[in-house]
């Protein structure tokens, strides 16, 4: 397939397992996966290899939904998956969640392949970035339950 690869990497105030977990919640991921003007989000996750997940985000004037399955789940270090969105009309592309420690930060590493080249330059990279600004801050929100945090 074609297409180009977008790559983003955010530094995130929380550790590796915190990180991981917020992309595997439904709750917690409608928390910070709003880019732009989007106020609303429904998702519908079945987080194991080979799972399904749907995710339905709208704004006062356009929604957009996404799906995908899983292909990789190594916690807490990488996640792959498959992207169809109605923004890139339903193509099918790649996503790769690489997760390192960094002095008790997590370096975050996302690169989207098969992004539509009329698409590669903005809204996608943008949106992925808006997206991992509002996760870290819904990391490091005092008393906030919305992200799953790593199981006992």
């Amino acid at each position: 397939m074609s297409g180009h690869a977008i790559t983003v990497r955010k530094l995130l105030h929380a550790s590796r397992d915190e990180v991981f977990d917020a992309w595997l919640d439904a709750e917690g991921l409608c928390a910070w996966m709003l880019p732009g003007t989007m106020k609303h989000c429904d998702a519908m996750l079945e987080p194991r290899v080979g799972g399904r997940f749907h995710i339905f985000m709208r704004s006062s004037r356009i929604a957009y939904t996404h799906s995908g399955e899983y292909r990789v789940l190594d916690r807490p270090s990488k996640l792959v998956f498959t992207w169809q969105s109605s923004y890139m009309n339903q193509q099918e592309t790649l996503v790769t969640v690489d997760l390192f420690d960094r002095d008790g930060l997590c370096e975050l590493v996302l690169t989207h392949e098969r992004v539509p080249p009329e698409l590669a330059p903005k809204g996608v990279s943008i949106g992925w970035r808006q997206m991992l600004d509002k996760l870290d801050v819904s990391l490091q929100a005092p008393g906030d339950n919305t992200i799953a945090r790593p199981r006992a």
